[in-house]
């Protein structure tokens, strides 16, 4: 229980990445533009002439202004996408657009409750906001998380789910949205009540953290170094920085939530003098650490390589100092002496904590965007001034943290004889990842493989192997597969696997299960991420066996007879005169085809709507008597998107026979598809059921076409 908490917390940190990764550009924008729009620093510099107000410089730097504040503005839904993608396990697209639906529908669901209970007037001062143009409550950044994380949970357990026939063609990934999108309507509805006491505790611990003063500060830089071997440090220091833990502070008029956020509003805010060091706290202590601290360790286990391996050393040694430098980014030296001492990371957690505190100390109100490199120093200390910063304490602390670390780490690597890097004669000279730490916890066997999907397998064999396929698609019937040897692919183990057929167009190969091919594809894709990389030959011998072994039935009589009437008025003829393989084999389903010579479609019989393709061509339909019929209008109208029908009713509509059901522009469809035949099938007939086609040649709508006979055996 505790290894499988501690994964998802890992997975959780990971997700934030994402999102996380996109605030260097929107800072670097939001820096530029703000620092150089701002007539208190064009004063300073003497640059009011070439960058004043009215300059062609000023109009572009208000836009990268612009540009990189709406990305702070809404950081909510970006998180809300992002996490979704970070924790979905497969179909990362369907979670992101789930999580944007479940944000929006969350958020105006909170808005309708504050209109139900009197509007945001009556609500507390500071309790609400507007989040994508919706008046919503406060929820900062943990509104996004949440959605993100509960997409997450949906879309993990239902991406795959099957459906009852009637509705499989919303199985699937198509699954994800609607469950998604009702879910969090409840969840906005409860949000309205439990939020504001979730608030008012967060605010809380806030004060808190606030009042703890220097020791607080050194506490938290402790433990965000201390979390990043186990990659839960984004899980501790992104509450600070995005929510009320970090803080609330009016700036501009309007009450912000988090130190970075707080940081950035200052920076955007011409009348800000200092940049509060109560928000700059959560940030600050970073840059003595990357830009000067960490390249002294570097230098260190340089002085220490043996002087045949120094070389080697200084190449990889010195890129890692110059990226924690200029960047921030630091895991090739951290991990390196996590992985080979231990005791050298504690020791450098321990100085982390004492960063921070000493900047706080000295009133140091630096912000960062992502992580403490020069690019971020430059841009929120020396750009701002040293009035606003107090930044020129940053070098001076950062060279004693350089010598500090320096001298330390050389004192500890000789006497305790770490194995650093160029230390080791029986090992490469290397710098180390979390990929390594994590290898050595998990042990040379590594993770187990995922279970053989026996379904996937055979489908992946009948299209000969991983090596032939090309790319795996699906539309709402039909696998849709591009092959390297058409010539491979195997027909009667693609049939064995549930397929009622298989069509080839060239390398195309479309393998044809209905509905559920959604699941089916998804289930695919899972199983070629670790199939092996082979080609398998067909088996011809065995192509035609079910044929050839399936028992002929002798029908007694007809028991039952459905009536199925012409839904379009035209040319009514077999289905095996329709100019599509798949359709005049009886791949999806028998039946019989009318050539429309008039737009009006409609019902062929009393009963329901089942769906609506989202390509509008085709509508499913289940007869008061529960026969299934798919009505297909056209050949390839697929490909239309579309344009050239329209359709007048909905999935779970109850018709009458004759109704109307959507509209057909005839000219365009003649001109567009490769033909007007539109297949009226039964999709799901039984083994004692079988069509008599009852009229051929010109036929009405609401005139029999064939009828559904049921026999005993």
């Amino acid at each position: 229980m505790k290894d499988k908490i501690f994964g998802v917390l890992q997975r959780v940190g990971r997700s934030f990445m994402l999102p996380i990764a996109i605030l260097p550009v929107a800072g670097l924008l939001l820096g530029v533009g703000g620092s150089f729009t701002n007539e208190t620093t064009l004063q300073t510099y003497g640059l009011m002439g070439i960058m004043g107000p009215g300059t062609v410089l000023n109009a572009i730097l208000q836009v990268m202004s612009s540009a990189g504040d709406i990305v702070f503005g809404n950081l909510p839904i970006i998180f809300a996408m992002g996490v979704a993608i970070g924790m979905a396990k497969k179909e990362k697209e369907v979670a992101a657009l789930s999580a944007a639906i479940a944000f929006f529908i969350m958020h105006a669901s909170i808005g309708a409750m504050i209109v139900n209970h009197g509007g945001a007037e009556s609500m507390l001062e500071g309790a609400t906001t507007s989040v994508v143009g919706i008046t919503s409550l406060q929820m900062g950044v943990f509104g996004g998380i949440i959605v993100g994380l509960g997409v997450a949970a949906l879309h993990n357990r239902f991406y795959k789910i099957e459906l009852p026939q009637v509705l499989s063609f919303f199985g699937g990934t198509r699954f994800v949205p609607i469950v998604s999108g009702l879910a969090f309507t409840v969840v906005g509805i409860l949000m309205f009540f439990i939020w504001p006491v979730i608030q008012q505790g967060i605010y809380a611990v806030g004060g808190v953290v606030l009042q703890s003063g220097y020791a607080g500060t050194w506490l938290y830089g402790l433990m965000e170094r201390a979390l990043i071997p186990f990659g839960l440090h984004h899980v501790f220091y992104l509450p600070f920085w995005q929510t009320g833990l970090g803080g609330t502070m009016e700036v501009g008029g309007q009450l912000i939530e988090g130190a970075q956020n707080i940081f950035f509003a200052q920076l955007a805010e011409p009348s800000v003098e200092h940049f509060a060091v109560s928000a700059t706290r959560f940030m600050t202590g970073k840059f003595p650490l990357m830009i000067f601290g960490l390249p002294g360790a570097a230098l260190a286990m340089y002085k220490s390589a043996k002087p045949e391996k120094k070389k080697a050393a200084a190449g990889l040694l010195l890129s890692a100092a110059m990226t924690s430098m200029v960047t921030g980014i630091t895991e090739p030296l951290e991990f390196t002496f996590l992985f080979v001492a231990p005791l050298l990371y504690a020791i450098h957690c321990v100085f982390a904590g004492l960063a921070y505190m000493i900047m706080h100390i000295l009133d140091v109100g630096v912000g960062m965007t992502f992580s403490g490199g020069l690019i971020d120093m430059f841009l929120f200390g020396v750009l701002q001034g040293n009035g606003k910063t107090n930044w020129v304490w940053i070098p001076v602390v950062g060279i004693v943290y350089f010598i500090v670390y320096y001298v330390l780490f050389s004192f500890l690597i000789a006497k305790l004889d770490l194995k650093t890097p160029g230390r080791d004669d029986n090992e490469e000279v290397k710098l180390y990842r979390r990929s390594d730490v994590d290898a050595r916890k998990q042990g040379a066997a590594g993770t187990a493989d995922a279970e053989e999907d026996e379904l996937s397998a055979s489908i992946c064999r009948g299209l000969g192997g991983k090596k032939n396929i090309s790319d795996v698609d699906c539309c709402a019937t039909r696998l849709r597969c591009t092959v390297h040897k058409s010539e491979l692919v195997d027909d009667a183990l693609l049939k064995s696997t549930g397929a009622s057929g298989v069509v080839h167009k060239g390398n195309g190969v479309q393998v044809i299960y209905g509905p559920r091919v959604t699941v089916i594809k998804s289930n695919l894709e899972d199983y070629l991420e670790h199939a092996p990389e082979e080609e398998y030959l067909p088996k011809r011998e065995a192509a035609d066996k079910q044929t050839s072994d399936a028992k002929e039935r002798s029908f007694l009589r007809p028991v039952k007879t459905e009536i199925i009437c012409s839904p379009v008025s035209g040319l009514a003829d077999e289905i095996s005169k329709v100019p599509d393989e798949a359709f005049a084999g009886r791949m999806m389903g028998d039946g019989a085809m009318v050539i429309p010579k008039e737009q009006t479609v409609c019902a062929p019989a009393d009963g329901e709507v089942c769906f609506v393709f989202d390509t509008k061509h085709a509508v499913g339909f289940e007869t008061a008597d529960h026969t299934a019929l798919l009505l297909h209008m056209g050949i390839d109208t697929v490909n239309l998107g579309g344009t050239g029908f329209e359709v007048l009713v909905k999935a779970g509509d109850k018709v009458k026979k004759g109704d109307v059901l959507m509209k057909l522009d005839l000219q365009f469809i003649q001109a567009n598809a490769p033909s007007l035949a539109s297949p009226v099938l039964c999709t799901e007939l039984s083994e004692h059921q079988k069509i008599r086609l009852l009229k051929t040649g010109d036929i009405q709508a609401g005139e029999p076409l064939f009828a559904v006979e049921t026999y005993e055996e």
